[in-house]
């Protein structure tokens, strides 16, 4: 779910002014799944931006407290993840830690790295949620350290099916900024897009690994 309509509307016009979200219904992207999308985001691109990096750390700082209280800790997923949590760690004055899409093969052999005690309350932070699987390996990973995992808060999310089944089936409460439903309303809106493009952005959300081949 969605933290309210006003911040969805707000985080996903500032993702679509700095191009951290971009839109090419005519010329579509190749993810590295091979799937062919009519959108794009890369959220690290908000880092660029003190403003709009400070109303992201506020906003996800505001509803971790909002949702959860206080927590012991903040974990980030690595790579994407790594400083938005670093800084809604830092505006909630406790610890961090991030956490590896799988362990290193040497050292310390860590997935998880950062100080992180047993029993812990912890909240993780995700910059974008897909199908959720890579978000739910990390917050398996989290209980294999004894630890609590509250819920998850991401800026965005495409709001595919499967993702709402995976999150349920673990048992993890999502909670993002924005969401597709919300970006697709403001850049019609504000003439970002077509009605055609409109058309095209939502049959692509149907049915993602089929569309356009």
């Amino acid at each position: 779910m969605i933290k309210n309509k006003d911040t969805a509307k707000k985080t996903a016009e500032l993702l679509l002014q700095i191009k951290a979200i971009k839109l090419q219904p005519n010329e579509p992207f190749t993810w590295a799944s091979g799937w062919k999308s009519p959108i794009y985001c890369d959220n690290r691109i908000t880092l660029s931006f003190p403003q709009i990096r400070t109303f992201l750390r506020q906003e996800i700082a505001n509803l971790v407290v909002e949702k959860y209280g206080k927590p012991d800790v903040i974990a980030g997923v690595a790579t994407g993840a790594i400083a938005i949590g670093v800084l809604v760690a830092e505006e909630l004055g406790v610890p961090f830690v991030y956490v590896r899409p799988k362990a290193k093969k040497h050292g310390r052999k860590n997935q998880v790295e950062g100080m992180l005690e047993s029993g812990s309350n912890v909240v993780v932070i995700e910059d974008l949620i897909s199908t959720g699987k890579s978000s739910l390996n990390v917050v398996e990973a989290l209980k294999k350290e004894n630890v609590t995992v509250k819920g998850m808060i991401a800026i965005f999310s495409y709001g595919f099916a499967i993702a709402g089944k995976n999150f349920e089936k673990y048992n993890v409460e999502l909670t993002t900024l924005s969401n597709y439903e919300s970006l697709l309303e403001q850049a019609n809106n504000t003439n970002y897009i077509s009605e055609k493009d409109l058309e095209t952005l939502n049959d692509w959300r149907e049915n993602p690994s089929k569309w356009n081949q």
